[in-house]
């Protein structure tokens, strides 16, 4: 009797079984996509209502507030140097992730998309370093600078709460 019909079925079956084996391992992979799509998309929205809001608020508040009150000359001169260089990494940080921002937003979709590691890492990496300093250099010396009048360091208090409390109470009759 010729068995030949009955190990074509049986060959067969070897190759659904790894194509099976394969596709079992789909759920796995689906884990780590559906976790950048998760970053992706909560990293736009942290970005901008964050990090840029942040930005804003050191520029126009804390940076103004520490000019102001400084000590004319090498006090003064040293504010304005590193103010310069903290906003000029502002604009850079968000130079760079504005480069990003495209190819996140496609991740967010579940887009497949060549992303740029070297800009994320950028990003990151020059993030850090610049929160660093600002927290090593700037913040004590602003710390210091504010804190010789008590006034100084309540307007900005003050003015950082007006800001953030943006809700206007509509009154009627």
């Amino acid at each position: 009797m010729d068995s030949a019909p009955i190990g074509s079925f049986s060959g067969c079956h070897s190759g659904i079984i790894e194509h099976m084996d394969t596709f079992a391992r789909l759920p796995a992979l689906m884990k780590p996509a559906e976790e950048a799509r998760s970053i992706a998309a909560s990293m736009q929205q942290f970005f901008r209502d964050i990090v840029l809001t942040h930005h804003q608020e050191e520029e126009r508040e804390l940076f103004t507030a520490v000019m102001a009150s400084a000590a004319h000359g090498e006090e003064l001169e040293l504010v304005r140097a590193i103010v310069t260089r903290l906003t000029s990494e502002h604009r850079e940080l968000e130079r760079c992730w504005a480069s990003l921002e495209p190819q996140m937003k496609k991740v967010a979709r579940g887009e497949l998309v060549k992303v740029d590691t070297q800009a994320i890492e950028q990003l990151t990496a020059g993030y850090k370093a610049h929160a660093d300093y600002e927290e090593q250099e700037f913040l004590p010396l602003a710390e210091r600078i504010l804190g010789r009048n008590a006034n100084h360091m309540a307007a900005l208090g003050m003015s950082l709460h007006m800001r953030r409390s943006s809700k206007r109470v509509v009154g009627y009759i």
